[in-house]
């Protein structure tokens, strides 16, 4: 869905500013407004966001959205049916498009999408509507297209070719004149293709082979498929590589007369104990006072990425690693990422810190921000932190292997950490009484053997130990936002921002909700965040928790990068950014430089340049988060593949006109019941119920109820499961 903002009160932009002033005036159509009545309308007095609407009015009349009646005056213009926006094609071949001003999509039947396709920019025109029906329209345009590489399956013909894209929101094949068939493409194999043209008179696109990437359904194919169709990189070019190789990595003394010398502290990191780059560290250190001095230290990524450069460049494109189950695609080559930007124990590093001075209460007293110099003394996995967190002392069970160097450290290291998360639990839990919601949804993690076949389901949940490390970089992060955020006049910088969620998606989630006899107190924002929580705690251990998480989560605003402020719903901040992970994540680069840049006393930088750059790593972002899920799903199919012939008990996640969604309760694999595949009577579809009943029998399958299923079809290329339905659980176990 399109992004909402909302107004708060330390941002000085109103927030979906034309669509509030295109509300009011639909809803009085027949009335006349000025700017002042507006404003009172919008419950706003100060001279700023006066002048804001006076320019919006001015940008709506020219874009013939509404007129100027009288000198002034402005009212909507109903003779006005076109519009533009996104297309959201669904997997029956037709398709909506989300307005950003209008509260409800358009609906787009396939007859009337004039070769626009998933994703694309177009304008629409909006049919006269009959009361009571949604709006319906048409494809005048397509003013941009999302992409123009896809992948499939090459179909060969004597003198032609076309590709089966393998999107099924894609809905036409791509044809392939015979001079664009290159010598290595083959019948059958999967190709990237991009498309060229797309002839009025003609049903489907021209293209061109521009990659074969191999076998359909063999691992490294499918791998290299999901990257390449959602537009990713794989390999770094030879020149970057070369560049990032050639760079001057060791510590200079020079340098370190540049930065606070903070060697001295006692400073370790805290990682998964898969992990090969580690771009945060903390120190702590215990004050006279009584006050903990507490570093967090982050890679100085913008030490080595210097702007203008081809490394530089190529970190920018990307935006983003990327994590698929079986790999990653880094930010940044490998002589950055693993090495000269690791925070590895027993070496000296360039950082970029956050100190700050907190009491026992959890509150920070002091706070500073600069270039520095560290040295980690120790090394820890989430696990031997958590045991020494669970058995509050400094005797390491045998059955955690310790690193030596971590175990020198021990006793010092012990109570930092003990006392490290007494202050994260202290700061977690005022985070929550301030509103911010609790995800800590339920990764599923695959075991993966030397050929990358899956041979087991793991789940991945949030301990102590994971959470000390996320409230020390929350923290970090929300109290450089606030450095940079609240100086005057205002300066440029790169937050990242949450919306409250959508009124119309709650209303949805509590009347889900409320089949499994869950209740949300949807009155006010406090009340909001609060029963939300509510709802995340009772459902654990459920055996709907992961679906209500899911669908928890899909009710929330996307979160996206900005130089407009709106705070950032979810964690109940004001002001927040990305600064902890810059060798990961390219927004944070542009933090660093940003705070540097602040810190040298220089004037505010181009907000339309940042602007521009932070919906590139939104877009990015969007993209790699894309590939995850389908290397996810991939691998859960291929898992299934070899259990077809076993029974499994799911919960019912999902209900549609076309059949019924279940999740395996053992190993999170979801697949689909068609309708048509169930035999002991004709299910119909029950939208208001969330369920499917039985046209003779009356029996009713709803959502969240246990079932038992086999596997049916287990499709590598679609990555897409299908289930036969063998009942409900409650039956069959009775």
């Amino acid at each position: 869905m399109a992004k909402r903002r909302s107004k708060k009160n330390n941002t000085k932009s109103i927030a979906g500013l034309s669509k509030k002033i295109l509300d009011i005036l639909r809803k009085n159509p027949s009335q006349n407004f000025n700017y002042k009545q507006i404003a009172a309308k919008l419950d706003v007095n100060d001279a700023n966001s006066r002048n804001q609407i006076i320019k919006e009015l001015a940008k709506l009349t020219k874009g013939k959205q509404i007129l100027q009646a009288d000198p002034g005056k402005f009212q909507i213009n109903e003779r006005v049916n076109y519009f533009t926006g996104k297309l959201d094609m669904t997997t029956r071949k037709d398709g909506y498009v989300i307005v950003e001003e209008l509260e409800d999509d358009i609906y787009i039947p396939s007859k009337n999408l004039n070769r626009a396709l998933d994703g694309d920019e177009v304008k629409v025109y909006v049919y006269r509507q009959r009361k009571g029906r949604k709006s319906e329209g048409e494809v005048v345009e397509v003013i941009t297209r999302k992409k123009e590489n896809f992948v499939g399956i090459l179909r060969l013909n004597d003198n032609f070719g076309f590709v089966e894209v393998q999107n099924p929101k894609m809905y036409t094949d791509i044809f392939i004149p015979k001079e664009n068939i290159t010598e290595e493409a083959k019948d059958g194999l999967v190709v990237l293709v991009k498309m060229e043209s797309w002839s009025e008179k003609k049903d489907s696109p021209n293209g061109k082979i521009i990659e074969v990437l191999g076998e359909a359904g063999s691992h490294e194919t499918e791998m290299q498929s999901i990257l390449a169709e959602n537009g990713l990189p794989t390999d770094f070019p030879k020149e970057v590589e070369e560049f990032a190789n050639n760079l001057d990595t060791s510590i200079q003394e020079s340098e370190i007369k540049k930065r606070r010398d903070m060697r001295d502290r006692l400073t370790f990191t805290i990682d998964p104990k898969d992990a090969k780059d580690f771009d945060d560290a903390l120190s702590f250190k215990i004050l006279e006072n009584g006050n903990y001095e507490v570093g967090i230290h982050i890679a100085d990524v913008s030490h080595y990425l210097q702007p203008g450069t081809i490394l530089d460049e190529e970190a920018y494109e990307r935006g983003t690693s990327i994590y698929l189950v079986d790999r990653v695609v880094p930010m940044l080559p490998e002589v950055l990422s693993n090495n000269a930007c690791s925070l590895r124990p027993h070496e000296e590093k360039y950082t970029f810190s956050a100190v700050f001075e907190i009491n026992k209460n959890a509150q920070v007293v002091n706070n500073w921000f600069g270039r520095t110099v560290t040295y980690s003394d120790a090394r820890f996995a989430y696990e031997e932190a958590q045991q020494i967190i669970e058995t509050k002392r400094g005797k390491i069970p045998a059955e955690i292997s310790i690193t030596d160097e971590a175990y020198e450290a021990q006793p010092e290291i012990v109570d930092a950490v003990l006392t490290l998360d007494r202050l994260a639990k202290k700061m977690r839990s005022k985070r929550m009484a301030s509103g911010a919601i609790s995800f800590d949804k339920v990764e599923v993690k695959f075991n993966l053997d030397e050929d990358n076949e899956p041979i087991g389901v793991y789940f991945k949940t949030s301990k102590d130990a994971n959470k000390l490390i996320e409230e020390f970089m929350l923290l970090a992060n929300k109290k450089v936002s606030e450095f940079i955020g609240k100086q005057e006049p205002q300066k440029t910088f790169v937050y990242r921002c949450h919306d409250e969620p959508n009124d119309d998606k709650l209303a949805a989630l509590e009347s889900l909700v409320g089949k499994f006899g869950y209740k949300l107190n949807l009155k006010d924002r406090k009340s909001v965040s609060s029963s939300l929580n509510g709802l995340l705690k009772d459902v654990q251990g459920k055996k709907e928790q992961n679906m209500v998480d899911t669908l928890t989560i899909r009710t929330m605003s996307k979160a996206y990068y900005s130089t407009q402020n709106i705070g950032h719903y979810g964690l109940a901040f004001d002001y927040y950014s990305h600064f902890t992970s810059p060798i990961r994540r390219y927004p944070d680069v542009m933090a660093h430089r940003l705070l540097q840049h602040y810190l040298d006393g220089e004037k505010s930088a181009n907000e339309e340049e940042y602007e521009g750059r932070c919906n590139h790593c939104s877009d990015m972002e969007m993209f790699a988060t894309s590939a995850e899920r389908d290397s996810i799903k991939y691998m859960q199919v291929k898992f299934m593949q070899d259990h077809q012939n076993e029974q499994f008990l799911g919960v019912i996640s999902g209900v549609t006109e076309w059949g019924i969604y279940v999740e395996i309760e053992q190993n999170k694999c979801e697949g689909m019941v068609r309708l048509r595949d169930i035999k002991e009577d004709h299910f119909e579809f029950d939208q208001d119920n969330f369920a499917i009943v039985g046209r003779d029998s009356d029996k009713v399958y709803q959502l969240g109820d246990e079932v038992y299923v086999t596997v049916k079809n287990a499709d590598l290329v679609k990555r897409h499961l299908d289930f036969n339905l063998i009942g409900a659980r409650k039956e069959i176990e009775a």
